[in-house]
């Protein structure tokens, strides 16, 4: 299933986070958290994307994406990058609480 994950890391929603990931690269911040929970989302089995866009009032917004076989999926929306994250691996976690 991580194989699965990671196919889907690469497709056109990954390479624009790719293009992100080079875009907000700072030097003295080498451990970027979204990396490590999107890598712990892959690895519990769900498939994930994440995109960047400018609303109406020109703001990036962030939105991310997970889902899995089983038809569940979370989509949500920040201003940051980490926070898109933070808010999804939440989200998850207060799913699998509630089952």
């Amino acid at each position: 299933m991580n194989a699965h994950s990671r196919s889907h890391r690469r497709t056109g929603h990954e390479q624009i986070c790719a293009t992100d990931r080079s875009q907000s690269s700072v030097a003295t911040d080498p451990v970027k958290y979204w990396e490590i929970i999107a890598d712990n989302l892959s690895k519990a089995g769900w498939s994930w994307g994440c995109v960047s866009a400018l609303d109406s009032q020109g703001h990036t917004i962030w939105i991310a994406d997970a889902h899995r076989s089983d038809g569940k999926r979370f989509v949500l929306q920040a201003n940051e990058k980490l926070t898109r994250f933070v808010e999804l691996e939440a989200a998850i976690h207060a799913y699998r609480e509630s089952i």
